[in-house]
């Protein structure tokens, strides 16, 4: 089976237990053409995230152990919410560095909450050890098949609603979310990878011809700082050649504070990471080129209202 036929028997799946987040097509943020925006950060949890958990955790039986996942925030409040709506026992692992806000929407989610010095590649290695131990099913926040398949619905998800965009811009942690667009799409539409500066794990590997290990920091950290990138981005990525761009921790926040400014759309750094090539001229489209950004999380620290 094919990854369109993967998508669309998640997309299925997971109906009813998702979200269908709606899209605006906007004009403003100091450029002269208008954006199609698919505001996914208003999903369960506020990010994209939900949909690779209860696609998960709908394909296969969950063992007796439960589930266990690692997360820099975002994934886990996902998997939480999909594991307490259908009646399984999580644990989460979560760096420090996630913050208190999104330690917090974990929390309140019922999940066995363990949260461990340093960064999500050491959440993960606990994370392992604890599936190792005890039987536990990992649900992986962005390289595994059914994650990025869930993802992918967004897509399909968007095409159906009337995506008009021959160019997507889209964030990019550990690769989840930008292979359900690549493949999804397929190479039919242009996708185009974003990341920090300080946090560009796809980005590095591209230029060394294979996934290795980068330092990550910046304001988007707790959202895009996979130490390292998935194999099936990565792959994904390489066959289809997509462009790879990268902004400043400065950048970002701008189009953060614009987004809310302009449309009181209100996101976290990384839900503002892909309109950030627009805003700064990192990524400058055809004179004929219609243009799309992804809005992939919207968990703020701290809570704006907490």
């Amino acid at each position: 089976m094919g990854w369109k036929s993967k998508i669309e028997a998640a997309a299925d799946r997971i109906a009813g237990h998702t979200q269908i987040t709606p899209t605006m097509q906007v004009n403003g943020f100091g450029l002269n053409f208008p954006v199609e925006l698919k505001l996914e950060h208003m999903q369960h949890t506020g990010s994209f995230k939900a949909r690779g958990a209860f696609n998960t955790l709908l394909s296969e039986p969950v063992p007796a152990a439960g589930l266990v996942a690692a997360s820099g925030g975002n994934h886990g409040a996902a998997v939480g919410y999909a594991a307490h709506k259908l009646g399984h026992k999580v644990r989460i692992y979560v760096p420090e560095m996630a913050g208190p806000s999104k330690i917090a929407l974990i929390k309140n989610t019922g999940a066995d909450l363990q949260v461990v010095p340093g960064a999500y590649s050491d959440a993960m290695e606990l994370a392992q050890k604890y599936e190792t131990e005890t039987g536990a099913m990992q649900v992986h926040a962005y390289d595994a098949p059914a994650t990025v398949a869930g993802q992918g619905s967004c897509f399909s998800e968007w095409q159906a609603q009337g995506l008009q965009a021959d160019t997507l811009l889209i964030a990019v942690g550990g690769g989840g979310l930008i292979s359900g667009a690549m493949a999804w799409f397929g190479g039919e539409k242009k996708v185009v990878a974003v990341e920090p500066e300080t946090s560009k794990a796809l980005n590095a590997a591209l230029q060394a011809n294979t996934p290795v290990d980068v330092e990550v920091s910046g304001v988007a950290a707790n959202a895009l700082g996979a130490k390292r990138i998935g194999g099936i981005c990565f792959d994904l990525a390489l066959s289809q050649g997509i462009e790879s761009l990268t902004v400043s921790d400065a950048a970002i926040t701008k189009a953060q504070q614009a987004l809310w400014s302009q449309h009181r759309i209100l996101v976290e750094p990384a839900g503002a990471t892909a309109l950030a090539a627009l805003m700064s001229g990192a990524y400058c489209p055809a004179e004929d080129e219609r243009v799309a950004v992804l809005i992939c999380g919207g968990n703020i620290a701290p809570d704006p209202l907490g």
